[in-house]
Parts: structure tokens; sequence; C-alpha cells
């Protein structure tokens, strides 16, 4: 029982001789320290909450309109309505102090109003989404009621400096689209997917939906809708996520890469000390706002709810469903090394230790020659294992004593720091070498990534380093610019000296981590079979990481199409090689413009895009035809993309309609058949440049190779890409090894001929039908 008399830092005992207290001042102090700074902390979201109460306006305006209002009535004039004679009456006397609180609440008053019109002015101008059916072709001319939107928002959204949550509060609910026009929708995604037959009997399907559960079911949307912040995202967490069984491990979990045409640092110890200093120095801006709102076009805001959840927590297993825990402060990470699990302190004395004194904390965990207990080397196979079994197991070895004190620490952390003992390689001419670096962080070797944590940062013994996240607390785009954030703040903070080594000289002995302890005797046999499951799980998975530099977003943009539709397109040809027919395509998007919104799903596979597809594969099909198809198949995939942004996309609706069908206890043919139906092709574009750090012509090396996840059906492909500079993309490209079907080296391949195809179809068009070149005012040609 060491390990409990350690962890305990007061204790009180009688004795024949009288009272016996024994105190850890040390301990004590580590308390003392934590609670002032989460005192601190209370009042600065107090601070906050008031400034994003009001915003637009601005706080100390008050005192402005309340000089005013003293002003005009010592001046002898009325104040709007008479308020301050109105309010007078009602006070105990007419004396000075007690004219001054009638001007105070008159100002008040006033100041209130002024701020309520502002927000809801701001509110209902968000509303409208004209702005983005914009055409943004070269020469094209913006509607007058967009330019004069954008004139106010602008006015309103940027003329006082916004905190990360100032516009919750201006944000528009999630728009909930009727019953008839998602049945269009719907039915015209899948056209190419149907033959006539099928076609005509999801028509029926449709109709008999439409005209009889689903006026019932619209009918608890609706009312949800008006109750709800968000009609979507709660029902989303829950049954998508919270409620899924199947291991996190590359069934949901998902990664991110480091920069990886730059290394600013070959020392492990020295680079995973900077980069715990610049996440909690994240994760700070975060917990005081101060981290700057994304704005669309620099001055449409999305929403930042995700951001709450990006530290400090936890998905706690159930044996029916998950659920998310967030803890308010977290004063410790948790880092794994060689199958030890170490505690290390982040704090002294009120403030985050140093790069530096990480570093000597790092090193110590380098330098042990601690081995671990029984079965704790692969303790983290329980979070890659199936969710009811780990609940299980964790209810009944986990609940009390010092396995619980232990798990407890680490889903407390702030985040998990895994130091990997082998490097994490890249070479241009060893295609290899990083898709073995996308599989360590994908899902490691099973059992060295905590898939529970809200992330988990692993560490190369080369130093460099990468993440793996759990989805339920976010989508990517916020993982996306807390490590764009990083890798940017990693270079200009220029925090290595020449030998490698963070700057500066510790101030102190900082305190060495501590092993967690464990008692895993008993469930030996649970960890044992987790690790079966999860090395089966990682060996089932194939991955590949396609740079390609051939061309990227100059050529699309010379092309007048968006470099996201052409991508898509792309796919569409190179999966029907590869499979010989289409199949139902998903393609995340997000709704970030209303408050609490995630995503919703865009259907590439369209009417027009399989009409250029066959196109392609027909050789009697003229260049031009070609080309014009795939410029219709571009527009119809923005405008499909620009409708989910909107809130007007399919898949959200009729998965809400679902749920509420399943809380009624009614079957509905339709609903059961088109959510049963597999995306065999699930893609995702990983964000670039959400933070105006991002400067590539400053920092060309700064470069992340973007993330990917697992795929979704068992007998298809996920594949994420980032189009990271004007001749750089990058697609993570992943498949069961189990499914005769799919490759990732072969649909790789169908990627690059299928972009490589576009452009010469492009040049030859180009070449067919130059463009006249522009005249400058002096006559000379452009």
């Amino acid at each position: 029982m060491a390990e409990a008399h350690s962890a305990v830092a007061f204790s009180f005992a009688i004795t024949h001789e009288g009272f016996d207290i024994n105190y850890d001042h040390e301990v004590l102090n580590l308390v003392f320290n934590s609670g002032v700074r989460s005192w601190k902390k209370r009042v600065a979201r107090a601070r906050n909450g008031i400034r994003n109460g009001v915003y637009p306006a601005h706080i100390q305006s008050l005192w402005l309109i309340t000089a005013i209002a003293l002003g005009l009535h010592f001046a002898g004039y009325n104040a709007p309505f008479n308020l301050t004679n109105r309010i007078l009456v009602h006070l105990p006397s007419n004396t000075m102090n007690w004219q001054i609180c009638a001007c105070f609440l008159t100002a008040l008053a006033i100041w209130l109003s002024i701020c309520f019109t502002m927000r809801y002015t701001l509110k209902l101008l968000l509303i409208y989404k004209g702005w983005m059916y914009e055409s943004r072709a070269p020469g094209s001319r913006v509607s007058l009621p967009t330019i004069l939107w954008v004139a106010v928002v602008r006015v309103l959204s940027t003329w006082n400096k916004p905190s990360l949550y100032s516009f919750q509060g201006s944000l528009p609910r999630l728009p909930l689209p009727s019953v008839h026009d998602t049945m269009a929708r719907y039915l015209r995604s899948v056209r190419p997917l149907l033959d006539d037959a099928n076609y005509e009997r999801m028509q029926g399907l449709a109709k008999e939906f439409e005209q009889t559960i689903g006026r019932k079911l619209q009918l608890y949307l609706v009312l949800k809708s008006w109750t709800s912040t968000n009609y979507v995202s709660d029902w989303w967490e829950e049954y998508v996520y919270l409620r899924g069984r199947s291991p996190l491990c590359v069934n949901s979990n998902f990664y991110g890469t480091d920069a990886i045409f730059m290394n600013l640092t070959s020392i492990q110890s020295a680079r995973a000390a900077n980069v715990i200093s610049l996440l909690l120095n994240f994760r700070r801006l975060i917990e005081h706002q101060e981290l700057q709102p994304i704005m669309v076009q620099g001055m449409i805001p999305l929403c930042s709810w995700q951001y709450e959840r990006t530290f400090n927590t936890a998905r706690v297993p159930g044996l029916e469903t998950d659920r998310i825990v967030h803890y308010r402060d977290s004063n410790h990470i948790v880092v794994l090394h060689k199958g030890c699990y170490y505690k290390m302190t982040i704090y002294h004395k009120g403030r985050i230790l140093r790069p530096c004194e990480l570093q000597v904390q790092i090193e110590s965990i380098l330098e042990s020659k601690a081995t671990p207990l029984d079965g704790e080397e692969c303790l983290a196979a329980l979070t890659a294992w199936n969710r009811s079994k780990w609940a299980e197991a964790r209810n009944t070895f986990f609940a009390r004593g010092i396995n619980h004190v232990s798990l407890h620490a680490i889903e407390s952390a702030a985040f998990v720091l895994s130091l990997d003992d082998e490097p994490f390689e890249f070479d241009l001419e060893r295609p290899e070498l990083l898709d073995s670096f996308g599989k360590k962080l994908l899902h490691g070797n099973g059992y060295n990534r905590w898939f529970d944590k809200c992330f988990t940062v692993c560490v190369g013994t080369n130093g460099r380093v990468g993440f793996n996240a759990e989805h339920t607390w976010s989508d990517a785009a916020i993982a996306s610019h807390m490590w764009e954030n990083l890798v940017v703040d990693d270079l200009e903070s220029d925090g290595y000296d020449e030998t490698g080594n963070t700057k500066g000289t510790p101030e102190f002995t900082p305190p060495t981590p501590t092993r967690l302890n464990w008692d895993l005797k008993p469930c030996l046999p649970q960890i044992e079979e987790a690790t079966i499951c999860a090395t089966k799980l990682v060996n089932e998975v194939d991955l590949r990481i396609l740079v390609h530099r051939e061309y990227g977003k100059g050529f699309m943009k010379k092309c007048r199409l968006s470099p996201d539709a052409y991508i898509q397109m792309a796919l569409q040809l190179a999966y029907y090689r590869d499979a010989g027919r289409f199949s139902l395509t998903y393609e995340a998007s997000m709704t970030r413009l209303f408050r609490e919104g995630r995503t919703e799903t865009v259907r590439p596979c369209t009417i027009e895009s399989a009409a250029w597809v066959k196109a392609m594969m027909d050789p009697s099909t003229t260049n031009d035809d070609r080309v014009q198809l795939l410029k219709d198949a571009c527009d119809r995939h923005q405008l499909g993309y620009q409708d989910a942004m909107c809130g007007r996309g399919i898949d959200r609706h009729l998965f809400c309609l679902y749920v509420v069908s399943k809380y009624l206890e009614v079957d509905s043919p339709f609903l059961n058949e088109v959510l049963s139906e597999p995306w065999r092709l699930s893609t995702s574009q990983t964000p670039h440049g959400q933070t105006p750090k991002m400067d590539l012509k400053k920092h060309p090396n700064c470069i992340s190779a973007g993330g990917g996840f697992g795929p979704v059906a068992d007998d298809g492909y996920g594949v994420s890409y980032i189009i990271a500079g004007e001749n750089l993309m990058f697609f993570h490209i992943s498949a069961k090894t189990t499914c005769p079907q799919t490759d990732v080296h072969r649909f790789a391949n169908n990627i690059c001929q299928a972009l490589a195809d576009i452009r010469s179809m492009f040049e030859q068009h180009m070449k067919d039908h130059p463009q006249p070149a522009k005249k400058l005012t002096n006559g000379v040609s452009k």
C-alpha cells in the first residue's frame, strides 16, 4: 500500500500521546495553487461571459452613455422617453446620489437596448446565405443585396475585436428543410447508382414516406428545431459516436502528421517539450477565450462551440452508450513510454513549466530503466476493444483502488503523450516511409495509443511528431486548427539552440514524473483478448499516402474550377476505373455557419459526374464535350456543397427523421433502406490555412501532409486529401486488406492517372481554344 500512502497529502491520527497531524507541504502547495488557478479561470470566464453577452457592442461604451445621460440631466435636458425622471419617481429621494443612480439606470437601459439591437441585427443578417451562391468567376458581378449585406456585416463583426465565443449568441440556428425538398434531392443523388427498375421502386418508397409517416416525423423535428440550439448535433454525437460499439481504433479516430518538409530538431525530448509547451499555450488561449474565431472571408464567423472540449477530455465507455467527460482544469499530462505510464506535472507556482524544464522531465522518462508491470504494456489495447467489453472490464477492474486512481489520472490529463521508440521517417524517394508514418499515427501497434483520450501526441525518436484524435468531441477542422497553430508557432518561436535542445536554463529542478501504479493481474485475460483484437484490427487495414507534386490548386484555378470539385471528380473517375461501377460517395462538409453546427454530407456522385466519367471512358467523345461535361459536374458539385453548408443537405435530415421513427417505434421501409446504404468511397478534405499565421510565402516548408482515417466500409476506401500548395497535394488512402476488391496502391495509381488525364484534357482544350490576350490601359497586351 505504499503507493496509497504516497498519494495522501494530509493525515490525522489519535495516539496515546495526543493528536498526530502529518501533511506534505509540497502537495498542499500544489492544491493551493490549483485552487488559485481555478478561481482565476472562473473570474476570466465571468468577464468573458459579460463581454460575449453584449457583443458586438463594447462594454466600455456603457460609461460613455452614462456620461451623456449625466450631462443631459444636469444640463436640464430630458433623456429619451424622459427615462431619468420616470426612474427617479420610484427612488427613495431626489438627492444628488439618487439622481446619479437614476442617470446610470437610464444609461444602462439605453445601452442594453443598443446592445441587443446590434446583436439581433447581426443574427438576422447571418441568416442570409445568398452570398454563398454568388458567382466567383472572373468578371462576374455581385448582386446589390449581397454588396449591402457585406457592408453591414463587416461593420458589425469587425469593429469590436471578438473573442473566441463572441459570436455564439449571434449565430442562427440550423434550418430544417422540408421533407419534399429532401426527397427531391435524395432521389436526384441516387439516380446514377440505380437502374430504371430500382429507381422507380425508390421513387415509390420516397413518395409513400413523404405522404404518410414523413409528415408526422417532420412535426416532431419542427418542435425539436424550436426548442434546441441545433436539431442535429446532440443526436449525431449520441447515436453516431457514443452509441457505436465498434473499436475506436481505425473505425473512428483520425490522425494528423507533422510538417514533413522541415525538421527543427532530431532530439526527441526537445521536440516533445516544445510541443507540450505550445499545446498548453493553445489551451490557455481557449480557456481565456483569446483565440480568434475563424472568420470566412474575414467577416463571417464560424461556430466555436467545439473548441471547449479540445483538452482535458476523455470518452468513457459504457455498456450501451459511452459518455464524454470534460474536466474544467488539469495540471498534468500522462506520458506513455515503453509500456510504462507516467504522470507529469506541467505547472509550478501558478505558471506553466518552460520548455527547458519540460525537457528535463521528458529526459528523466527516456532515461528510466523501469519495466512495465504485468499487463501494463498492452493496457491501452482495452481502448481499442469493443466498447461494451471495455466498459464491462472497466466497471469490474477499474472502479476502485489504485487502478481507479491511475485510470482517473489518464482520463483527467490535459492530453496523452506517447514517446515512441522508433523514428517517424519521410523521404520523397521512398514512399513506403510516409505510409509507415501514417500507420503509426492511425493505430500504432494497437496498444501504444490511448484511443479514449481527446488526442494523443506521438513523438518519434528522430523528433518528428503527429497525433491521434478521438472523433466525438470535435470534427477534424478543430484538431487541424490546433495542429496548424502548433506547427507555425514551433517554427516562429525559434525554440531550439544550435545543438537541437530547447533554449533556456531551468529556474528550478522540475518535479520528477511519477509512475502510475496498477494491479492488473485480475484482468490479464481481458487485456490479452483486447490485444489480440487490436492486433487483428491493425493488420487488417492498409494505408497509402500519395504525394502528388505534378500540379496543385494553381492549375485548377487556371481551369476556373473549384479545387475541391476538381479533386472529387478525379476521385469519381479513379473509383470507376478501380471498381468498374459508381458508388455512394461521402464528402464531409461543415455546417459551422450555424450555432453548434458540425458536419453535413455532400454526395459527389451525381448525374453530371457520372455523365462525365462515362465520357472519359468512351473514346468517341470529343475533348470539348468532356471539358464541358466536367465543368457541368463541378458546378453541380459546388451547388451541392453550398447547399450542405447552408443547411439544405440530405443525410442529416434523413438521419434525424430515422431517430424520431425509432423513438416512436414506427417502421419505415424507406428510411431503413436509406440508412443502410454503404459509403464505399468516404472522402474528406483537410482544411488548410485556418489561421493567418500560416504564410506559405514566408515559410514555404511549413506544410503539413494533413491526416487521414480508416475506411468506413469493409469493401470501400477512406480518402482524405489536403491541397497543400500551388503544386502540391497529399492523399491519404485507406482500405481493408481482407477485401480482395480493394487495393490502396492500385487506387493511388488510379488517382494519379485521373489527375493526369484531366490535366491533359484541359491543356488540349486551352491549346484548341486560346484565350485572347488582355489589353492594358497603355495598349500593351498582357
